[in-house]
């Protein structure tokens, strides 16, 4: 989606995939890198996140999800929580 329709990024890609039921993407939103940070799993949150960038926690966040048998979708909504205290309604 990100190569072919202009203005569509990484996190909105994740997003739309995941409201057609894809739970293997992350949505890497400020939330998350909020708590990444503070578990120190990333060193600083990145203003802006580069397709590189984005790919790299992405990935980290795979391997958080697998450790724990998780899938991203499932560990997005806990870290979300972490953050906001909230559970995103549908």
């Amino acid at each position: 989606m990100v190569e072919n329709i202009k203005g569509i990024g990484l996190k909105e890609s994740s997003h739309f995939l995941r409201n057609l039921g894809f739970e293997n993407f992350a949505i890497v939103d400020r939330h998350v890198l909020k708590i990444l940070k503070e578990r120190e799993v990333i060193d600083k949150i990145p203003k802006t996140l580069t397709k590189k960038r984005y790919l790299e926690i992405e990935e980290k966040l795979k391997n958080i999800a697998k450790s724990l048998n998780l899938n991203l979708a499932e560990l997005d909504l806990y870290l979300f929580y972490l953050d906001t205290k909230k559970i995103p309604q549908k």
